[in-house]
């Protein structure tokens, strides 16, 4: 399982990870502090696994990237976005279930 965890990406690679990725990708935007984003985690490392191939999971951590942050309105976290052709078309705010986030990605792959 470990292969399909979610990555992390940066201000500098968000671009070539999520806009340019050529498929669907699901951005959780949290920070280390926050409980729901430390709770919907191992939601995320299975989204992952089941989606491997077909879409892929980020993360990026709102305290290191503010500018990822305020690029996408995030005023809450977690926040959840499914990125498809570049652009997002999907946002979950909360702790999500494992069935919502498979249906939002369901819908774009």
């Amino acid at each position: 399982m470990s292969d399909f965890r979610p990555q992390a990406v940066s201000s500098n690679d968000f671009d070539q990870q999520v806009i340019q990725a050529g498929q669907p990708v699901l951005v959780d935007f949290w920070a280390e502090w926050c409980g729901p984003c430390r709770v919907i985690a191992p939601v995320l490392d299975q989204v992952a696994e089941e989606f491997a191939g077909r879409a892929s999971v980020r993360k990026v951590d709102v305290d290191a990237h503010q500018d990822l942050a305020g690029r996408y309105g995030i005023r809450s976290i977690p926040t959840l976005m499914v990125f498809k052709d570049g652009e997002p078309v999907e946002t979950l705010t909360g702790v999500q279930s494992r069935s919502t986030l498979d249906a939002a990605l369901a819908r774009h792959v």
